[in-house]
């Protein structure tokens, strides 16, 4: 059986800062160009090693773009968690994320 995310209780309504929204989308964007060439790649037939060497570059984008959004997390939405006095809530919802991102 698997665990339930809980989320916390909204404290404010700004959790991603535009600078760090911009970063994410900078890093989607180039995931998504990635995944785009692979299906290019595909249909031009190319070498399987090329084929697979362009999903792990895809891979790391978006783990680069989780590794973001986890700062984020822990400097926003955790910090102010801690804060409102909710740090055994914060804690286990970090380590439901931190499971998920290992998977």
């Amino acid at each position: 059986m698997g665990r339930q995310a809980v989320s916390l209780p909204v404290v404010d309504n700004v959790f991603v800062p535009d600078e760090r929204k911009a970063e994410v989308r900078r890093r989607l964007k180039r995931a998504r160009g990635q995944v785009d060439g692979i299906e290019r790649m595909l249909e031009a037939n190319r070498p399987c090693a090329e084929i697979l060497q362009q999903i792990a570059a895809a891979q790391e984008a978006l783990r680069a773009a989780g590794k973001v959004m986890v700062r984020n997390y822990l400097e926003k939405c955790a910090t102010e968690g801690i804060k409102a006095g909710r740090t055994k809530e914060v804690y286990d919802e970090f380590l439901e994320i931190i499971y998920r991102m290992v998977r």
